[in-house]
């Protein structure tokens, strides 16, 4: 069970990158209360703050003393407001100029190409009313109005503070394909599997599994699936969501003081002009990459030298994620050259 459940994960996650790029990462909606001093300053700071949390991570955010000496004047990085419902203001900010502030003072950066979550939720409700959240309402019923409302505030509450993360969700079609291949008891009871399976047709990049009592006292119970990687989690939805921001960070953000390396990478089965330039459009893609040029093309395999930023760990990650399949290589663990990897063997499989 457990092997086929980890090769139907990696089965969606090795697939070509269908990470999203968030066009609003920069943007923040923020309360404006026009009767204060500054109203507009104080808005700035807020929405500047809630911009960081999404590109840097709690740590800068958290540290006031630090988070002040770096943007003293957050109205320097505006380049765009107006007004927003219910007394709020649209501030968008300068992404190029944060990230190379961020950059320049060795912060942690993470661009606006985000890998994108599947959330599968089966939600108890009491009194015997069971069902999984799906991507959109069904049409309103006179009878069914209180589940329709509910089920869209939990799916909003889920949205809109994954958007405050920086971090791309969407929920299944619940269409006859998924209703098909999944019941609300593959969810509830960790059937997992069957639900990994029925994710493939999204082509997402990990899949969140939920499971949420609203009555009594049982935990909240999450499953997260990121490639070969697992994780369990319980408590509200918020927390979850803050977890998978803070793990996809810790993969994918870069720190502004992190050495260029050079790192030879060799990808097999380039066997076509356009498998060619989709390697070459898939590596100029990846935000760590520095540049890269061709050391050598022998048969269908081609040695690219590519300065990496953070070195050849992180951009094999980056690859993995990509949708380059790593080659497997001998453990030299146990082994101390003195120097990091520097060598990477990848194949590409269109």
């Amino acid at each position: 069970m457990k092997f086929r459940l980890l090769a139907l994960a990696c089965a969606i996650f090795v697939s070509p990158a269908v990470a999203v790029e968030l066009p609003q990462l920069f943007t923040a909606q923020v309360p404006y209360d026009e009767s204060e001093e500054d109203a507009r300053a104080t808005a700035y700071e807020v929405a500047l703050a809630e911009v960081l949390l999404r590109v840097s991570g709690t740590e800068l955010v958290g540290d006031a003393e630090l988070y002040e000496a770096l943007f003293p004047d957050p109205a320097v990085f505006v380049v765009q407001f107006r007004p927003g419902p219910d007394d709020t203001l649209f501030v968008s900010f300068d992404g190029e100029a944060l990230e190379e502030a961020l950059r320049r003072s060795g912060q942690t950066y993470w661009g606006p190409d985000r890998p994108l979550t599947l959330v599968w939720l089966a939600v108890d409700w009491g009194q015997g009313e069971r069902e999984i959240i799906g991507a959109t309402d069904a049409e309103p019923d006179p009878d069914d109005a209180r589940s329709i409302d509910r089920n869209r505030l939990l799916r909003e509450r889920i949205l809109d503070f994954a958007e405050r993360r920086g971090l791309p969700v969407v929920f299944p079609l619940l269409d006859s394909q998924d209703m098909t291949a999944v019941a609300f008891s593959d969810v509830w009871g960790g059937f997992d599997e069957a639900v990994i399976a029925a994710s493939e047709r999204y082509a997402v990049d990990s899949v969140l599994i939920g499971r949420v009592r609203t009555t009594g006292f049982e935990r909240n119970r999450w499953t997260y699936y990121f490639g070969p990687e697992q994780r369990i989690w319980t408590g509200e939805p918020e927390l979850v969501v803050t977890q998978i921001a803070d793990l996809l960070a810790g993969e994918f953000a870069i720190r502004g003081d992190a050495p260029i390396r050079m790192v030879d990478l060799n990808v097999s089965g380039i066997t076509s002009v356009e498998a060619y330039g989709s390697v070459q459009s898939l590596l100029g893609d990846i935000a760590m990459i520095d540049s890269y040029s061709i050391a050598e093309v022998a048969g269908d395999r081609v040695r690219f030298r590519v300065q990496a930023v953070g070195g050849a760990e992180r951009l094999a990650r980056a690859l993995r994620f990509a949708g380059l399949l790593e080659e497997e290589r001998l453990d030299m663990d146990g082994f101390d050259f003195g120097e990091p990897l520097s060598s990477l063997d990848f194949y590409y499989s269109p």
